[in-house]
């Protein structure tokens, strides 16, 4: 798809238009592979009013006519040295169109600009996706995170691609054998 949208920040100047569509947008994204994350379009404004504080990031991709398609959020940690990567969320008819790899590519670069070093992310894996779910991640943790295998399209080889390296589990984070990956990348 040729890039017919462009980047730029949703701020509290941002129209209640584009600030409910990133909302819908996060509900929609989410619901399929993710239940209980941002389940109703309240819980998704509330991210998005969090994410609108001035030391965060809240970058959306928009159509021509002003549609947000797809939106990506940061949240300063260590002084602003490492930027949690929080959330990322592409409506789900213009997902695998390459919006999520451009607003991941901005955010980068606004991360950079701001001083950033790292960015990490955590990416659940609550339905056996990968071969670091079901497991106990206390024993030989270091060697099941080498061997990661994805079963089922989970967002860690998306990642990946992007040049996110796995730097860490947390076991048990969702319930028993159902773990965040911890990702993160040097931007400098």
């Amino acid at each position: 798809m040729d890039a017919d949208y462009t980047i730029r920040p949703i701020t509290d100047e941002s129209s209640e238009i584009e600030k409910e569509q990133a909302a819908e947008i996060l509900t929609l994204a989410f619901r399929a592979h993710w239940p209980g994350a941002w389940e109703t379009i309240e819980d998704g404004r509330e991210e998005v009013a969090e994410m609108l504080a001035d030391d965060r990031i809240l970058l959306a991709a928009q159509s021509p006519d002003g549609r947000v398609l797809g939106w990506i959020g940061g949240i300063p940690e260590y002084d602003g040295n490492v930027w949690e990567l929080h959330p990322l969320a592409v409506y789900p008819d213009f997902q695998g169109q390459g919006i999520g790899r451009a607003l991941v590519e901005a955010f980068e670069a606004e991360v950079r600009k701001r001083g950033g070093l790292t960015i990490q992310l955590g990416t659940d894996d609550e339905d056996g996706s990968t071969s670091l779910s079901n497991t106990d991640l206390y024993e030989d943790t270091y060697r099941k995170m080498a061997e990661l295998e994805n079963y089922a399209d989970h967002p860690v080889t998306f990642y990946q691609k992007l040049g996110y390296k796995l730097i860490g589990v947390m076991p048990d984070a969702n319930g028993i054998g159902k773990p965040d990956l911890i990702m993160g990348k040097r931007v400098d």
